[in-house]
């Protein structure tokens, strides 16, 4: 289980709500430190949810998202105890994910 991601699944009727926060710093690369010195881009760039396996949702990010980015959506055809599972990947190379269940 990952420290990094927080995340939640739960149904309401037929619709699941997906809430979920992943800690990352989302460095733009356009500051510097204190000591001047630029500090270089490091962002989520690919972020994936799959419900059951199958994909749900895909996303492409950039500079523009905020440091430790909130998530939230929507989507028919979940059950309780489903798996939902989100992953991500930063320019940098770094992976990270996680899996939870409907609610």
């Amino acid at each position: 289980m990952s420290d990094k991601i927080k995340i939640r699944a739960t149904l309401e009727g037929e619709v699941t709500t997906v809430k979920s926060q992943i800690i990352h710093p989302m460095d733009t690369g356009l500051f510097k430190d204190s000591k001047g010195v630029p500090i270089p881009a490091w962002f989520i760039q690919e972020v994936k949810v799959e419900h059951n396996g199958t994909p749900i949702l895909e996303a492409v990010w950039g500079i523009a998202i905020s440091k430790n980015p909130y998530t939230a959506f929507t989507f028919t055809g979940g059950k309780k105890g489903d798996a939902i599972k989100l992953s991500w990947v930063d320019n940098k190379g770094g992976t990270d994910s996680i899996e939870t269940t409907i609610g």
